[in-house]
């Protein structure tokens, strides 16, 4: 169920470019689960044509290198939305042209009605999103999808936290993704981890970069997995 870890090469391109692009940022940020996190990634800011094809490409690269057999693509709302769309563009210009669907926040009472959007959800799904945060909305797009005859075949992400989850104010002892891999029983392929990142801040030359080196290096120490 685990899937080979993205390639070194990918990874740090991967990185270099949400860092060029202001997606990730560092400094100190509280995290949903209230912690004071020295780095925040926001997927939401691949916010113009050129960074969405390239981030459409680092999808693509990593979907086709992981191996994962797939006959489409899912994009839960919202973010999951435009992330699938980029992927599904990309595959085509490679040769793979695949179908894709997303679902709504509301079910819609006119016009085709239903939650679910786009090509009809069939065979081997892949969900892709942009992390895993706590599994709720891998669980939601599973549900949707096994409601429609469909099978979730595994999840497609751009960063992988490797932290470990909550519950209420208890840590658990795994990570989201972890959570997804093992309850869920889904693959999950993410373009780059914590580890990437931690890789990438030792070895720039950026010192306004390097300082934040040992500031991720504690927060990894003390709530990564």
């Amino acid at each position: 169920m685990s899937m080979p870890p993205p390639s070194e090469a990918l990874a740090r391109d991967f990185v270099h470019f949400a860092v060029r692009c202001g997606v990730l940022r560092f400094g100190e940020f509280k995290t949903k689960a209230g912690r004071l996190s020295p780095y925040f990634f926001n997927a939401g800011l691949f916010n113009d044509g050129e960074k969405l094809g390239r981030l459409g490409e680092f999808y693509s690269r990593r979907l086709l290198d992981s191996g994962l057999a797939f006959d489409m693509l899912f994009g839960p709302a919202y973010k999951g939305i435009t992330l699938a769309s980029a992927v599904a563009v990309e595959l085509a210009r490679l040769g793979r042209n695949v179908p894709f669907a997303y679902n709504r926040k509301e079910a819609k009472d006119h016009g085709e009605g239903g939650v679910l959007v786009g090509a009809p959800v069939a065979g081997r799904v892949l969900i892709v999103d942009d992390v895993i945060s706590a599994g709720t909305s891998v669980r939601e797009s599973v549900r949707l999808l096994q409601a429609a005859g469909a099978r979730p075949c595994g999840v497609l992400i751009a960063l992988d936290r490797q932290e470990r989850a909550t519950e209420g104010d208890k840590d658990m002892d795994w990570s989201a993704v972890q959570y997804v891999t093992t309850n869920l029983q889904l693959p999950v392929a993410s373009i780059a981890t914590l580890n990437d990142l931690l890789q990438y801040l030792k070895s720039t030359e950026d010192p306004a970069l390097q300082v934040f080196a040992q500031p991720v290096q504690r927060y990894r120490d003390r709530y990564g997995v």
